[in-house]
């Protein structure tokens, strides 16, 4: 069977499902403000012991990629993932996921070759990405900074 791109294309948008995006969007949102919430909820109990702001808002980091690594290593945050979508992927409990995901997929490979070599498989790219693109950053201001 021979088809042209244009009747592919048709084909595939007649096979396909329909998405639901307004409300893919506002579960996203909504459930990626509520994790957001509970992270500023953190940020003032740390703040309220007495911690500074920078203390606080390290010690809120931790305590959410702890909270996000105990949630998946339970199964309960891929179903929040499911249904959030991208509304789990932004917060940093999205990186948490990341890491814990693949290490907890690939453990029965053993540690060295399952836990520690697929561990970073999602969260590798984008690490060196995110370094990278810092890095180019970087130097684009500190050669703007020179020039002027």
């Amino acid at each position: 069977m021979k088809m042209s791109d244009r009747d592919y294309g048709e084909y595939v948008k007649k096979k396909s499902p329909g998405s639901p995006l307004f409300t893919n969007m506002l579960k996203a949102f909504l459930v990626g403000g509520i994790i957001c919430c509970i992270g500023q909820g953190i940020l003032n109990l740390f703040t309220g012991t007495g911690l500074s702001e920078e203390e606080a808002a390290t010690a809120a980091s931790v305590t959410l990629v702890f909270v996000g690594t105990i949630l998946t290593g339970v199964g309960v945050y891929d179903s929040i993932a499911k249904f959030a979508g991208a509304g789990t992927l932004v917060p940093i409990t999205g990186f948490a996921n990341s890491v814990a995901a693949p290490a907890l997929e690939f453990k029965s490979e053993g540690y060295i070759t399952g836990t520690a070599a697929k561990m970073f498989i999602i969260a590798g790219p984008v690490i060196v990405y995110g370094t990278v693109a810092s890095v180019i950053y970087g130097l684009i201001l500190t050669v703007m900074k020179a020039l002027t």
